[in-house]
């Protein structure tokens, strides 16, 4: 009897089935039936599959089949349906393989099992942020300060200059300029309210090998001040040889007869000048949240400049280190004692500003920095770099690598100081060679 439908043959079964027809049903049900899923039965790994329909015979293999998922009739095509493969994975114990909840297979929400994080790709990035936020700052924080600093002085206008030698020298002076001060602020900071200005300190810092060294000239000192060119009218005033006061040279014609009068009367090349008037002073020691500083026993006392302290260690605010700085009646060696109170103060002030809780906090720095720069006035070949090596310069002073010291004093004519010129020529040939200073001050 034949199993088939009408108007089949087996001709056309093997002719149409057995080859690739175009239809799947038969070509599938044909492959189905030969998809082992293991040893059944009892010792098997895995039980017999139940008979579909509970009444559905075991279908035996096609004669011909060579295996799992050869083809019933001899032409070597592998269907691979019967291999545990069709997940693209083996087989494994149990029945796990590639395919449905296998152990490659997908979470149940349909994605992947999440990767590990990469620290390392994290970190680099992290750092790389990091350090460019720091560059954009520092790019950007430099241009700002750089176009704050007032560049006024003009040393291409000295004649006659010496020859450069080995080191930096600084030439810092205080003036006392009220410019910009308002008359409770004249009067808070005992500044009087004199016209124009002049020199109330004046200091040579030198950089170099052999550490930094500071040397106040007082502004009594007795100098010629020789033939010079004005920086404003451009003529030329001839030397007279009459000796004055050091702090005159600045009042006839400025910073750029100062550094001239300096060089003229020491042999000492000047390579940048920096000048900070009285409100500037303040401001800065305020900004930077006042400056710590022992006084001497019997304390300190002056009406003309304000000061009024006690001995022991304070803390002093802007208008008491105006104040602290200034003050000479007060003092047994008058001028030459308050040029050390100078160094004293200008030494803790770079010592203090200098740390990381100034450096680090942008809150305390830039306040600092602006109050600094909108009041320095410096030459025009002064950058951003030379003002930090005498920053750095000034708090080495005090940090065992330095030396501060007065020009040395040789005697007085009148209310004029004298100085050593033996021992000056010394020093500054000293200095010229950036050697170890030998020579002491007053």
């Amino acid at each position: 009897m034949n199993d088939w439908p009408d108007a089949w043959s087996d001709d056309n079964r093997n002719n149409r089935y057995g080859r690739g027809s175009a239809n799947a049903q038969p070509e599938g049900a044909r492959v189905m039936r030969q998809v082992q899923r293991g040893q059944g039965g009892p010792g098997g790994q895995n039980p017999a599959a139940p008979p579909y329909g509970g009444g559905v015979p075991q279908q035996q293999p096609y004669a011909g089949d060579q295996g799992q998922g050869q083809d019933p009739y001899g032409n070597g095509y592998d269907s691979g349906y019967n291999t545990g493969q069709v997940y693209g994975g083996a087989p494994h114990a149990g029945g796990q393989g590639g395919g449905p909840g296998g152990p490659g297979a997908m979470g149940s929400g349909g994605h992947g099992p999440r990767s590990a994080p990469d620290w390392r790709k994290r970190i680099k990035w992290t750092a790389i942020t990091v350090v460019t936020l720091l560059v954009v700052v520092s790019v950007g924080t430099y241009f700002w300060a750089d176009g704050k600093l007032n560049r006024q002085v003009d040393l291409s206008k000295v004649i006659d200059r010496p020859d450069e030698g080995k080191g930096t020298n600084y030439l810092i002076v205080g003036s006392d300029s009220r410019e910009g001060m308002s008359a409770e602020e004249k009067k808070a900071l005992h500044t009087g309210s004199a016209e124009g200005k002049r020199t109330d300190s004046m200091m040579i810092l030198h950089t170099g090998d052999n550490g930094p060294t500071l040397i106040s000239l007082p502004r009594d000192s007795d100098v010629e001040i020789p033939t010079f060119v004005g920086s404003e009218s451009g003529k030329t005033y001839k030397g007279t040889g009459k000796h004055t006061k050091l702090n005159a040279a600045y009042a006839t014609d400025g910073p750029e007869l100062l550094v001239r009068t300096v060089e003229f009367n020491t042999g000492l090349r000047i390579d940048h000048y920096v000048e900070i008037g009285f409100a500037g002073f303040a401001n800065i020691v305020d900004a930077v949240g006042g400056v710590e500083l022992t006084i001497p026993k019997g304390g300190m006392k002056d009406t003309k400049s304000g000061a009024n302290f006690t001995a022991g260690k304070q803390t002093l605010n802007g208008e008491q280190a105006l104040a602290f700085v200034r003050t000479r009646y007060a003092l047994a060696g008058s001028d030459l004692d308050r040029t050390k109170n100078q160094q004293k103060f200008l030494a803790a002030l770079a010592s203090q500003t200098a740390t990381p809780g100034t450096i680090l906090n942008p809150f305390k720095l830039y306040p600092t920095m602006s109050a600094g720069l909108d009041t320095l006035i410096v030459d025009k070949d002064m950058s951003l770099f030379d003002l930090g090596d005498m920053f750095w310069a000034m708090k080495g002073v005090t940090g065992g690598d330095g030396k501060s010291m007065n020009m040395p004093i040789s005697g007085s004519t009148g209310s004029n100081l004298v100085w050593d010129k033996a021992k000056v020529k010394t020093l500054v040939n000293e200095l010229k060679n950036d050697e170890k200073v030998t020579v002491s001050g007053n």
